[in-house]
């Protein structure tokens, strides 16, 4: 491990791209995700690495498209309203297959809202606020030390899985600051996307492979293929061929659905004996840590499961712990939006909603409450 440092989120998260091997970033400021565009702006540059700063975020998403498709891990990084004007592109890079990383530090909304204030709506927004059936992969961390491992897993998974990641930040995480150790270059599993074994002649850009992923040839490597969002065939070029358009969306979902075990990140806390679990993630999983010790010291059977993958959801994980667990509480900064997903895997009368929308952040107390009122209605 590396000496011990005093990072902020956006820092952490900056450096975690860097690490897993982005040489790549376009984007365009906005609070409160501005510090990673800075921060790699200036490093970058150090290490062969190229920073754009664009005209605007649709600019930002077309432009690591581009610079994927020649071999660049790419990056970019935004905020809600920003996050909204990308869904096109993403949209565009799930169906050309495209890796690219999008980290969005969530701010309060609707609208420019409070810009600097924390909040978690965008949940929904990741996905569903592209148009069409795709399966997504959105990974949000709860910590400066999980900013950067995360950031690296984010990198991975959209170099593995030849799709657009969500990094699902929130401004608690990206502003601040804590000590932490970071793993040295040498301990991180670093994943590359899958090249083809083919020769320029043979090669079908989109036939996949067993896992349904297609080995994926960089531009200006000799290999000649057509890029559309169009349904495609294997080659690339659009068809209206109802055959291959059904093969080609259900891919797009099931080569994710079937790795949800491999992309299914989460810590546990005090589960083995919960009889009341509280479901967490990003800067929410601050207070509600606090509120469950609080809640231990009064004798009260509550664990904590801290969710880093939030899609593909892992209902499996919820299911089980409703067979265990009378009550469990989700806690968001949002007017209600994982819940719903707890609520279809555990039932609706045994989930309890504890949501704020002023863009405060949560005290402790705030979910501890909850969590003695279950506690005394279930003797």
């Amino acid at each position: 491990m590396t000496k011990a440092r005093l990072l902020q989120g956006n820092q952490a998260c900056a450096e975690g791209a860097i690490a897993a091997g982005v040489r790549f970033f376009a984007g365009y400021p906005i609070t409160p995700s501005t510090e990673v565009a800075e921060i790699l702006a200036k490093e970058l540059p150090l290490i062969g690495g190229r920073f754009i700063q664009m005209e605007d975020e649709i600019a930002s998403m077309g432009a690591i498209c581009g610079a994927a498709m020649t071999g660049a891990k790419a990056i970019t990084a935004t905020s809600g309203p920003g996050f909204s004007l990308k869904q096109e592109l993403i949209g565009y890079a799930a169906m050309a297959e495209i890796p690219v990383v999008v980290v969005n530090v969530q701010r309060a909304g609707p609208s420019t809202g409070l810009p600097t204030s924390p909040a978690q709506g965008d949940v929904m927004q990741a996905r569903w606020g592209t148009h069409g059936d795709r399966a997504v992969i959105v990974l949000s961390p709860g910590s400066v030390l999980e900013a950067f491992e995360v950031t690296v897993k984010a990198v991975n998974f959209s170099e593995k899985f030849r799709t657009p990641v969500i990094l699902l930040m929130d401004e608690v995480i990206g502003h601040m600051r804590e000590k932490v150790e970071l793993p040295e270059i040498g301990e991180l599993e670093i994943i590359e996307r899958k090249k083809p074994t083919v020769s320029p002649e043979e090669y079908l850009a989109f036939k996949p492979d067993e896992d349904g992923v297609p080995p994926m040839a960089s531009f200006g490597d000799g290999y000649f293929y057509h890029v559309t969002g169009l349904t495609h065939t294997y080659t690339g070029l659009p068809t209206q061929d109802p055959k291959v358009a059904d093969e080609l969306v259900r891919r797009l979902n099931t080569k994710i659905d079937n790795a949800t075990e491999e992309l299914t990140l989460y810590t546990e806390h005090f589960l083995d004996d919960a009889e009341i679990v509280v479901v967490t993630y990003g800067g929410t999983a601050r207070a509600a840590i606090a509120a469950v010790k609080k809640a231990r010291e009064q004798g009260i059977k509550v664990g904590l499961l801290k969710l880093i993958t939030i899609w593909p959801f892992p209902g499996h994980i919820i299911k089980k712990l409703s067979e265990q667990a009378h009550t469990i509480i989700v806690p968001e900064m949002n007017y209600g939006q994982l819940v719903g997903e707890v609520q279809r895997y555990a039932g609706m009368d045994r989930v309890v909603a504890v949501n704020r929308v002023d863009g405060a952040f949560f005290e402790p107390e705030e979910i501890l409450a909850p969590i003695v009122a279950a506690h005394g209605g279930a003797k």
